[in-house]
């Protein structure tokens, strides 16, 4: 996969529809649209993994590192077209989520028998939540969450890990601002129970 730049991306100036054609070509397989896609995209995408590295403290990979992964992972998606850029990134997000709790198990198993490396989380909102608890803890939490409740699981995916705000989170799930707002304080309500 050739590594874009930062500088480099910004001279690809492309229509969001144009990306979202591109996209959905790229996940159908076809190879150019794949190099084309990266290259639009890979400033945002080290941006959101960025802020997934931010959230999971010692992790040691680096964001180039876990973009590459999460695209590879991406690329194997079974080709269901993406509505826009938005969900390609709501997507993109809960992908480099699955590559980093999987570094965190391998590391936790390489150890034998060692606990796994505290990660401490950190927002505004779920600061009184997660900041002592581990990320490995966080993701099965999430899990169990997503069987009671799919959308708040989703929810959370998009506002604490891709940094979506309300609206953007209300116009992927397509439902209220409200919606989002009443699904994040029963997400929240939830974690805080699993993780005590």
């Amino acid at each position: 996969m050739p590594r874009a730049d930062e500088s480099s991306v910004a001279d690809h100036d492309a229509a969001p529809a144009e990306i979202t054609v591109i996209l959905n070509r790229a996940l159908a397989g076809d190879g150019a649209s794949r190099e084309q896609v990266y290259t639009l995209l890979y400033a945002e995408l080290v941006r959101l993994a960025r802020s997934h590295l931010a959230g999971s403290g010692a992790v040691s990979l680096n964001p180039s590192t876990l973009v590459h992964e999460a695209y590879l992972r991406m690329l194997r998606r079974d080709g269901t077209p993406m509505r826009d850029r938005r969900a390609f990134f709501a997507y993109a997000s809960t992908v480099m989520r699955s590559v980093l709790i999987d570094h965190v198990r391998a590391g936790a198993a390489d150890k034998r028998g060692g606990q796994y490396t505290p990660v401490t989380l950190t927002t505004g909102v779920l600061n009184s939540v997660a900041a002592a608890e581990d990320f490995s803890r966080l993701n099965d939490a999430l899990d169990a969450l997503r069987h009671v409740d799919e959308r708040s699981a989703r929810v959370v995916e998009m506002r604490y890990f891709a940094g979506m705000t309300e609206d953007d989170i209300a116009g992927e799930l397509e439902v209220s601002v409200p919606t989002v707002k009443r699904d994040w304080r029963k997400a929240r309500a939830f974690l805080f129970e699993q993780l005590r």
